[in-house]
């Protein structure tokens, strides 16, 4: 009977490593749809390198740094309980790989390719792994100084915080020191549009993201005896109330619609085990009212070119989330409780100000040392023909 409940549980989490993986083809197409035609096939180029380079990162150092735990011994002990702890490598690295794919939509149509690169190695084998082991695996005894503090550990089920927060508030400091897209506000005070290339492309990219977040949310508990469908209808309705907030504040606008369920989904993530469904609901709403009114603001107020809004959608709904399941998750309000909201305030603090400062010195450095942007020539030819030497649809000339 261990046999099977082995086997099982290392199904299972390999299931949701696929999942996620897939997601990793809804960044490509979300931003592939988003950005302007002359950069889509740097879009998809940069998720699969990103991908490769953080699973490299990942396995010689990253999960080291978040587990104490390596695969430089003997492959009969890799291979021990069905290979659970190289699926669990696997799952988890799916979640790693997602911050690199985040920073990439803000950065878009004006960073170079390599840097990027270097900074994904190290995103991903150190600074990421640091907040992940704290947050997950007990490190440097923060969680246990919560506890005494507070009553609770800072709870953040799938990554809320962990994941989506620290992405957004890295990526936000890259595109601080890239710079807007040339000509995107203009001496006269006019802002340029940018408008999506391509709509039906970033309406896939927002669907595979949300089908593979089912993945990202309900395998997160890690084995099949703790898996919850409490965390898949908390999904499904925190996706709801994002979209729905999103069109209603958004005018119709389809940009705002496709992301308005991972807005929701984001903010879910911490809590999605804790509280009660229409908990869930308010908080994808409120999630989704975030990212259009902050998405709004940063563009054309602040003038901060963040192409796909990644800061809003998942730095702002990040902690949003990490915040919420400290208030959805109390049993006044119909959850399981167990939860603590300074704890939470702690935790989504540490993990904002962690992403932020490690951000500003990751690409602070690389633009000193190496350069971030493009030159304007290349700015203006496009990433696909300055990097990729090729567009999305060469025309092909007759040879006869």
């Amino acid at each position: 009977m261990e046999a099977l409940k082995q086997g099982a549980d290392a199904l299972f989490i390999l299931l949701g490593g696929i999942m996620v993986l897939a997601m990793h083809a809804g960044f490509a197409f979300l931003e592939l749809g988003t950005v302007r035609k002359k950069n889509q096939v740097n879009a998809l180029v940069k998720i699969l390198a990103d991908f490769s380079v953080s699973t490299v990162a990942y396995f010689l150092v990253g999960y080291t740094v978040a587990y104490g735990t390596g695969f430089f011994v003997g492959t009969e002990h890799l291979a021990a309980r069905n290979g659970y702890e190289l699926v669990r490598f696997f799952f988890l690295l799916t979640f790693a790989a997602a911050i690199p794919a985040i920073v990439s939509g803000g950065i878009a149509e004006r960073a170079r390719f390599g840097p990027q690169l270097v900074a994904t190695a190290v995103i991903v084998g150190f600074v990421y792994p640091l907040f992940e082991g704290v947050a997950w695996n007990q490190a440097f005894g923060v969680q246990a100084w919560l506890k005494a503090a507070t009553g609770a550990e800072f709870h953040d089920f799938a990554g809320s915080v962990v994941v989506h927060a620290v992405g957004g508030w890295l990526a936000l400091p890259a595109v601080l020191l890239l710079g807007p897209r040339s000509n995107r506000y203009r001496k006269d005070g006019a802002i340029s549009a940018h408008p999506p290339s391509n709509i039906p492309f970033l309406a896939l990219g927002a669907w595979i993201l949300t089908v593979g977040w089912f993945g990202f949310n309900v395998m997160s508990a890690q084995s099949i005896d703790r898996m919850s469908g409490l965390v898949a209808v908390n999904s499904l309705m925190a996706m709801a109330g994002g979209t729905l907030a999103a069109l209603a504040l958004g005018r119709n606008d389809p940009g705002f619609v496709h992301n308005g369920p991972l807005a929701g989904l984001v903010a879910v993530c911490a809590g999605s085990d804790l509280m009660h469904p229409a908990g869930a609901l308010a908080v994808g709403a409120i999630a989704g009212a975030i990212f259009v009114s902050l998405f709004t603001l940063t563009q054309n107020r602040w003038k901060i070119d963040d192409v796909l809004g990644v800061w809003p959608l998942h730095g702002l709904c990040g902690a949003w989330g990490g915040i919420a399941a400290g208030v959805f998750g109390q049993t006044a309000l119909g959850g399981l409780g167990g939860v603590s909201l300074a704890a939470q305030f702690a935790g989504t603090l540490l993990g904002v100000a962690w992403a932020a400062l490690a951000g500003l010195a990751v690409y602070g450095t690389l633009k000193a040392l190496t350069g971030l942007r493009l030159s304007p020539e290349d700015e203006y030819q496009g990433a696909d023909l300055a990097i990729h030497k090729i567009g999305s649809t060469p025309e092909r000339e007759a040879t006869w």
